[in-house]
């Protein structure tokens, strides 16, 4: 039952709250219908619109992935838009810095970066919560806003001389491939979607079937009893961090080399696939192959709703409406899956009503 649960659970939701959207298109005298098949063409009736779809979900798979690990190890990791933005900046810096290398060496050089990057940003909040048990919400919160600001001032005065955005990256530092644009007519999908897929399978195995990926597990769900079986509870608490940013920082990256491929001033606003992250690792159940789905769902609603305005005369800020109660939805899934245990307990409770009239 309880696998059951977890896979209607965030079906559910993703259609109460398409649901949700249609009425709040025919209050506002809207065709929901028109509506939403703009939103599908949009987001999966062409070459074009698959690609596109992808693209965005790629970042989205490496931040939720970043979200659930420090999730499963008992941390809200609402930093993962800051730890995201350095990866960025870090990847697009070393693009730059190496315009005439080969890409053997720029391109893994960059990505190592990006993540390294993440990592050393989400470890402060590591180190602060593992010595001095501070909030790790309030830390990173925080700690968004100032990697907002850093980034805005390393671009407009270190990277540049007071420009908007940096150059471009050169093919060498690139995740763009040509066979892959043109197999989707022009699209801004990259190689990107393959890393994140393979790190979808590499952390399922770390947090299913190593001793590491055990032990952070124990860390969740108890610090103390982990401490008492011998486990190095600080250590891991670090260690989680730090993974989890470095995912986030390789989310970065995907927008960092695959899709702008540079990098601008945010203007006080930390980047979305952040934010985004979160949400789709929770409708995911922060399972990696929950966060692959979430984040098709996301990219799909993301590029399907840019579609809507001219398909059917339907404001794209319809879709953030959709992902916003899809969040909210998720957010209060324990009356799903109350109404799910009830509608069991009565159906069992007819039968053995039924069973007992019968004898």
């Amino acid at each position: 039952m309880k696998r059951y649960t977890s896979i209607i659970v965030p079906i559910l939701t993703v259609v109460i709250g398409l649901f949700f959207g249609a009425l709040v298109m025919w209050a506002f005298k809207y065709d929901a219908v028109a509506g939403y098949k703009a939103l599908w063409q949009g987001a999966v009736g062409t070459p074009f619109a698959i690609g596109q779809t992808i693209r965005a979900a790629t970042p989205l798979i490496f931040t939720g992935l970043g979200f659930a690990v420090a999730y499963t190890a008992g941390f809200f990791n609402i930093g993962v838009a800051g730890q995201a933005l350095f990866g960025w900046f870090a990847s697009v810096w070393v693009g730059l810095l190496f315009p005439e290398a080969s890409g053997w060496l720029v391109l893994p050089l960059a990505i190592l970066a990006g993540a390294l990057a993440g990592a050393l940003w989400a470890g402060i909040a590591g180190i602060l919560k593992a010595y001095f048990n501070t909030s790790e919400v309030i830390v990173t919160i925080m700690l968004n806003y100032v990697a907002v600001y850093i980034n805005d001032y390393l671009i407009r005065y270190v990277m540049t001389d007071r420009a908007d955005a940096s150059p471009f990256v050169g093919p060498n530092a690139s995740l763009r491939i040509q066979w892959l644009t043109d197999l989707t007519k022009g699209s801004t999908i990259h190689a990107g979607i393959f890393l994140a897929l393979a790190f979808a399978v590499i952390i399922y195995i770390f947090m299913q079937k190593t001793t590491f990926g055990f032990e952070l597990k124990a860390v969740g769900l108890n610090k103390f009893a982990a401490q008492f079986a011998g486990m190095n509870a600080t250590r891991n608490i670090i260690l989680a961090m730090m993974l989890s940013g470095a995912l986030a920082g390789l989310g970065g990256v995907m927008s960092g080399l695959g899709e702008f491929r540079n990098i601008f001033l945010m203007n006080g606003t930390a980047p979305e696939i952040g934010f985004d992250g979160m949400a789709v690792s929770l409708l995911g159940a922060n399972n990696p192959l929950g966060i692959v789905f979430a984040s098709l769902l996301f990219g799909g609603l993301k590029t399907g709703g840019t579609f809507m305005p001219l398909g059917a005369e339907v404001p794209s800020e319809i879709v953030n409406i959709v992902i916003a109660l899809i969040i909210f939805f998720v957010g209060s899934k324990y009356i799903i899956t109350y109404l799910l245990n009830l509608k069991k307990q009565t159906t069992v409770s007819a039968a053995n009503i039924q069973e007992g009239s019968e004898e």
